[in-house]
């Protein structure tokens, strides 16, 4: 595609060329995004099951669904539950600070915590699980 480009009243004729675009840098390599699930009473078409991505280090997540990552890499600065505890849907779990913003990370299911994986002021990365459920 060619455009033309002024620059102090002077007209240039540039050439571009349309490149696919890089992954995301703030994204583990191979992270999976979480697989959005639809109730089997709603009529929707079944969602594809993909490979759960690794455990920031480790081995596979055995139960996606017991697990919840962090969206964005950032540190931790506050921790507002513990192991053993029963959570509700929606409960804060954790908090993270990115670029002088905090963000809630809230528990994605009901259920009672089996570990917290990050600690106060620990640095974590996009996709990498905080939280593990019973």
């Amino acid at each position: 595609m060619k455009l033309k480009i002024t620059v102090d009243t002077k007209i240039y004729e540039v050439d571009v060329e349309a490149s696919e675009p890089d992954p995301p840098s703030y994204l583990p390599a191979g992270y999976v995004p979480p697989q959005v699930r639809v109730p089997a009473s709603s009529g929707a078409a079944p969602v594809a099951v993909l490979a759960p991505p690794s455990a920031a280090g480790g081995a596979p997540v055995a139960d996606e669904s017991k697990v919840c990552r962090s969206p964005i890499a950032g540190a931790v600065v506050r921790i507002s539950a513990h192991a053993g505890q029963q959570i509700q849907t929606g409960d804060v779990l954790l908090v993270l600070e990115a670029m002088k913003m905090e963000t809630n990370i809230t528990a994605p299911i009901a259920g009672k915590i089996a570990r917290i994986t990050a600690a106060m002021g620990d640095s974590v990365q996009g996709g990498q699980v905080l939280v593990e459920f019973e």
